[in-house]
């Protein structure tokens, strides 16, 4: 039966389903071929060969396979039909992820955003949102899906999902945490899990923290740099998971700064990494400046440090700023 006895439970759904649904319809021959597909999955899990590419016998990109259980073929060895399909599938896909993205720059109630959000590819793991919340808040997320490619995209819509629903509740943040935590795990079957960081803000410049195994966020203050340890673990790998936050009192002036493991585990030529202390000098240098141009300057400083070297994951950096008093 090989290694994939959850494929095959999810096949065999899948087959009854199609079964049934033959049954009830009045022209069902459009599902015929379905089931053949779904048929020849299931031979391949017992003979052993589920996985691998008909064609050369590698194994089938996981992401793929993860999205699609009925793929028999590695993307080197698609058809001509196969790739534009999965060409124009990949387009909407990107196309549907960038309408999610907030605002590039936004001011609201006493704060000031700006972020940057670049996939590796024509989708992303990453996720990045900006939410108003009740009594005039902002929730701030950025988080990192396990994974690259279309499997962790679909994930990251789920995520996305899941907090936009979330945010009209008014729950404390841990327990908002929580509950996203759960929903996504209950959908993924706690195979798959991401890394998250949040912050809600408040009018009295206090801001509320939540770090689920991600990188430590970044506090810049006026006594320097400091980071946010994790308050829990990863969204998606147990469905009860406690969650604990940290409030923090940002005077004007005063940044948070937020970022996925493509700007801290970006590399130079000698395989030296960037690092949390690069992120914490790139943004102590520029901490008078506003959330754009503290963007724009630690994309530089991260580029002259890379030196052309090539990226191999998503990267998303965030800054929110306290920029006033409001009375």
């Amino acid at each position: 039966m090989g290694d994939y006895p959850l494929v095959r439970e999810e096949l065999l759904d899948r087959r009854q389903r199609l079964e049934a649904a033959l049954r009830e319809l009045d022209d069902p021959e459009p599902l015929h071929g379905l089931l053949r597909e779904v048929d020849a999955a299931l031979e391949r899990i017992e003979k052993g060969s589920y996985g691998l590419c008909s064609v050369c016998h590698d194994a089938i990109e996981a992401d793929r396979l993860q999205a699609d259980p009925l793929l028999c073929n590695c993307l080197d060895h698609l058809t001509p039909g196969e790739q534009r399909a999965l060409e124009q599938d990949l387009d909407l896909s990107g196309r549907v992820q960038a309408a999610f993205l907030p605002a590039r720059e936004l001011t609201h109630d006493g704060w000031e955003i700006a972020y940057h959000y670049e996939p590796l590819g024509a989708v992303s793991g990453d996720y990045c949102d900006v939410q108003t919340v009740e009594r005039g808040g902002l929730l701030v997320l950025v988080g990192d899906v396990v994974g690259i490619g279309v499997s962790a995209s679909l994930l990251m819509s789920l995520l996305h999902a899941i907090f936009r629903s979330l945010a009209t509740l008014d729950l404390p943040l841990a327990e908002l945490v929580g509950r996203a935590n759960h929903i996504f795990c209950e959908s993924t079957g706690g195979r798959r899990f991401a890394t998250l960081a949040c912050a809600r803000t408040a009018r009295d410049g206090a801001l509320e923290v939540c770090n689920a195994g991600h990188c430590p966020p970044l506090h810049l203050g006026a006594h320097g740099v400091a980071s946010i340890p994790a308050g829990g673990l990863p969204v998606g790998l147990f469905c009860s998971s406690p969650y604990t936050t940290t409030t923090l009192d940002l005077a004007p002036g005063e940044t948070l700064l937020l970022y996925t493991d493509g700007v801290s585990e970006a590399h130079d030529r000698e395989g030296n990494e960037f690092g949390v202390e690069g992120i914490a000098r790139a943004v102590e240098s520029r901490r008078a400046q506003r959330p754009f141009e503290i963007v724009q300057g630690s994309l530089d400083d991260l580029a002259a440090f890379r030196a052309g070297t090539p990226r191999h994951d998503d990267l998303t950096l965030l800054v929110l700023r306290r920029c006033q008093v409001l009375h």
